[in-house]
């Protein structure tokens, strides 16, 4: 259970203490991708060899297919609760300029968190 909270948070995997990312706040773009070199408290290293973030844009595909189907089922039940003008089949624009709207939105989440899953399936967590 810590691991999942760690992973959630973008700390170290292995020891949970220190922040994978340089500034706390996703939504600062100039600053989202900058990483730590390595853990603080137990000198995990966070960048591995090269390319090995690469593999993070296939959590991310993950993610983003699931945000895509949330959006697909919270819209469906809105129509079906009658909350919506247009039913969502008959009017693919409101799917789609939602699911936009809420993945450029959640972009920066979805880019640190799909980091942090990966490194943390590479990374064994401390005895």
């Amino acid at each position: 259970m810590p691991k999942l909270i760690w992973i959630l948070r973008s700390r170290c995997p292995r020891c949970g203490e220190a922040p994978l990312f340089v500034h706390p706040n996703a939504y600062h773009l100039k600053r989202t991708a900058e990483m730590h070199g390595c853990c603080d408290a137990c000198g995990e290293d966070f960048t591995r060899e090269p390319g090995f973030y690469f593999g993070a844009a296939y959590v991310s595909y993950a993610l983003t297919v699931a945000l895509w189907i949330a959006v697909l089922v919270a819209l469906t039940c809105f129509d079906a609760w009658g909350w919506m003008e247009f039913g969502m089949f008959s009017h693919p624009v409101t799917f789609l300029g939602t699911g936009i709207t809420v993945l450029l939105v959640l972009m920066p989440l979805i880019y640190r968190l799909s980091r942090s899953i990966w490194i943390a399936m590479f990374t064994h967590k401390e005895a």
